[in-house]
């Protein structure tokens, strides 16, 4: 049984509330094992006997989609995986320490050379981004609040789904990660 990571967009935003009890019911339900959550933002820990991301994360889609009523595009990473991603570091350590934001970005694939170029044409004085496999980093110089970037003008640009958790936050589950490894 493997130990996964499900990073769910559209949990707690936009007006769509779930609780956190909810999410481990409806995982639970689709037959999911240790099942946890962490923060209140879609972060959902569980093992799993698959060995295939894909076709899990469409049963977890299809899920939730029957729960909850409306579309919550799911990015499953394994415990090595989340590591590899969390000390992965495409800025300058000192950038990222006096950024106001540093975020990572889960894709379901990584994005081919045009949703590359339109990502890159994202980039101001203030946010700047890098694509590595299934992520983009995205660092922000200030608070998040403060820049014109979203998750929304990222889907535009690149016609890919994405959903972002702060650096800290994938760190924590990373540490989760090497815990259970």
């Amino acid at each position: 049984m493997a130990r996964l990571f499900a990073f769910l967009r559209a949990i707690n935003v936009g007006g769509h509330t779930v609780t956190m009890a909810k999410l481990q019911q409806i995982f639970a339900g689709l037959g999911l094992d240790d099942v946890e959550t962490f923060i209140a933002s879609g972060n959902v820990i569980f093992t799993s006997p698959s060995k295939t991301l894909s076709p899990l994360e469409r049963k977890i889609e299809r899920g939730l989609q029957k729960s909850l009523g409306y579309e919550v595009k799911t990015f499953i990473r394994t415990a090595p995986q989340l590591v590899s991603l969390a000390d992965y570091r495409p800025f300058p350590e000192a950038q990222i320490r006096s950024a106001g934001a540093f975020c990572v970005g889960f894709l379901a694939q990584p994005l081919d050379a045009a949703a590359r170029k339109a990502l890159l044409a994202l980039k101001t004085e203030i946010d700047d981004f890098h694509a590595h496999g299934c992520e983009v980093y995205w660092l922000c110089k200030v608070r998040q609040s403060d820049s014109k970037f979203s998750n929304i003008r990222f889907e535009k640009a690149t016609r890919a789904k994405v959903t972002f958790r702060g650096a800290t936050t994938v760190a924590k589950l990373a540490a989760k990660a090497k815990a259970h490894a």
